[in-house]
């Protein structure tokens, strides 16, 4: 019994030493996505509260799931690296992706109506995210106001974006689809200070079809045709868009 006394201070010693070498380690004010991430305007003092609300990182490797259909929601997951899809499975076992995110997005949102996560979100490279348990970045919106309104832009911006889905399922033909797509992908990687015509697609063909409502065929078609047209350079995932104006043209045909 003394022998197990005599631990518990040395464990809780070098407990408090990860803790607070693991505090040192997660900064947002040093993160280069503090600004996609965090909302803007927040002065020194108050990010240093604000950051408390990341409560670990977590790495998840190629493949990996970081939450699945059905689990419980408890924190909302901000992509330091990497990128991952959203997917549904229907009634006969085919899976639907629903989206991609990347660096600087977060994931894991649409667990806030229904306190359970509605979809799978499936690393497609190893990545890493930071994780915010909802309960604590509700209590800081209701002290940081700013915190507040950047959590209600992000909701905005995921109703757009599933509305825009919606209106490619539903109302453009096939090559429009893929446009909008690359498009889209296009405008995200500006936003995180990448080219915006040079950049590798971390999801298979038969992904982006699934996520476009499109056959594995028709992307491979769609994708041949738009470098015949001088529109693309494609060699395997690696895709450099030589026309731009060319992709928005094909969307422009669709108003």
């Amino acid at each position: 019994m003394q022998a197990v006394i005599a631990l518990k201070p040395l464990r809780k010693e070098r407990f408090m030493n990860q803790q607070v070498a693991h505090k040192h380690e997660i900064n947002c004010s040093s993160c280069n996505l503090r600004e996609l991430c965090l909302p803007g305007g927040v002065c020194v003092e108050d990010l240093e509260q604000v950051q408390n609300i990341v409560y670990a990182r977590r790495r998840v490797k190629r493949g990996e799931s970081l939450f699945a259909t059905g689990d419980e929601f408890t924190s909302v997951y901000a992509i330091r690296s990497g990128f991952f899809k959203t997917s549904v499975v229907d009634g006969e076992g085919r899976e639907q992706v629903t989206g991609f995110c990347m660096g600087g997005e977060l994931l894991g949102m649409e667990g806030i109506g229904s306190g359970k996560h509605s979809s799978t979100a499936i690393a497609l490279e190893d990545s890493e995210v930071c994780v915010m348990p909802y309960s604590l970045v509700e209590s800081m919106a209701h002290d940081y106001p700013q915190l507040q309104r950047h959590l209600h832009s992000v909701l905005s911006r995921e109703i757009v974006r599933d509305h825009g889905v919606m209106m490619l399922l539903g109302s453009m033909r096939a090559e429009e689809r893929l446009a909008a797509f690359l498009s889209n992908l296009s405008k995200r990687f500006v936003r995180r200070g990448y080219s915006q015509s040079d950049f590798h697609l971390r999801m298979t063909r038969e992904e982006i079809g699934s996520y476009l409502g499109l056959k594995l065929e028709t992307v491979s078609r769609l994708f041949s045709q738009f470098q015949k047209d001088g529109l693309l350079e494609v060699e395997q995932k690696h895709v450099r868009i030589v026309d731009i104006g060319g992709l928005e043209k094909i969307l422009c045909n669709t108003k």
